[in-house]
């Protein structure tokens, strides 16, 4: 009962939230828009996995948390890594990518489709999701793809507040104080990489002062995170996978080679192995996004420079 509590309460902060984007988006209710004969079907986009342990702790767990929170569409799955696809095929285990999923329900008479990823950023792999979607637009009534986990300013506070609350709550209150907590991200060379900053800037923000964020492949930098840890003159860093999955990364980059660089400068370091997508908190967010797609849609630029130069000015 009480985790029911805590569900529906979580639901309603998601949509709340996503209702604070005001005029981005307009209320269109998909599923009951749909005519006798139509289908729906939901398409659960990952970037994947070749871990076991950890793809059932995460993508497994959320694509089983998608098909209960809605049961009405059909539900598929899609990995958009070519090379873990190719890796999971050589063990017989098939996955789709999403162009291969979309055709599939197009030749299956789905008319409608949801597709939800569990990116964490907007970066390259939403682009390659939505020109996957670009591509077989002709072929469906609606394709609807849902924002990633930090899309809008309200989707990073909600996850700052997540994540602060959890690991302060692994150590006791003195300790938890005194460790130095290190979230390291993918990270990316595009633009979209700054959305990590916006991560550790909410963080120090709201006080927690001992959280620190940096990228792999991006920015902030491992360089970065060490001169702010010098600078606080920290002696207990844990390093947490700031990703859905605690897979390759983690457990090479993070476990492996960030936490030998942090020894040889003289840290106390433990890891952290768990993925975003472990958190029933970060699920829900998910879940959210999904809730919220199935009944708003964002106009396109162009359909709202056409409402303003027909006079319907935004408010």
């Amino acid at each position: 009962m009480k985790h029911s509590v805590i569900t529906l309460f979580l639901s309603a902060l998601s949509l709340l939230c996503h209702a604070h984007e005001g005029d981005h988006y307009e209320h269109s209710d998909m599923l009951a828009s749909m005519k006798p004969g139509e289908k729906a079907a939901l398409l659960m986009v990952h970037f994947g996995t070749t871990h076991d342990d950890t793809r059932a702790l995460t993508i497994d767990a959320i694509n089983a948390q998608a098909q209960a929170a809605f049961p009405e569409p059909a539900f598929r799955e899609a990995y958009t890594s070519r090379i873990i696809i190719r890796r999971l095929k050589e063990r017989g285990i098939e996955k789709n990518t999403p162009l291969d999923a979309l055709l599939k329900l197009r030749a299956e008479g789905y008319t409608h489709v949801i597709v939800q990823s569990t990116n964490i950023i907007d970066g390259v792999e939403m682009e390659s999701l939505r020109r996957d979607v670009e591509t077989v637009l002709p072929f469906f009534k609606e394709i609807r793809v849902g924002t990633p986990l930090l899309y809008s300013v309200e989707d990073a506070e909600k996850v700052v507040e997540i994540l602060g609350r959890r690991l302060k709550a692994t150590l006791p209150e003195k300790e938890a104080a005194k460790e130095h907590f290190v979230l390291v991200g993918h990270g990316t060379y595009t633009p979209s990489t700054a959305a990590y900053s916006q991560i550790d800037y909410m963080l120090k923000a709201g006080g927690l002062t001992n959280f620190h964020v940096g990228t792999i492949e991006g920015y902030p930098t491992f360089r970065t995170v060490l001169a702010q840890l010098k600078a606080a003159k920290a002696k207990r860093v844990t390093l947490v996978p700031f990703m859905f999955v605690a897979g390759d990364h983690a457990k090479n980059d993070i476990a492996g080679e960030w936490k030998e660089m942090l020894e040889k400068e003289g840290l106390t370091v433990n890891v952290r192995l768990e993925g975003l997508g472990q958190m029933p908190e970060i699920q829900e967010t998910f879940i959210g996004h999904i809730r919220f797609g199935l009944k708003h849609r964002m106009p396109g630029i162009m359909e709202k420079k056409a409402a303003y130069a027909a006079g319907k000015d935004a408010e």
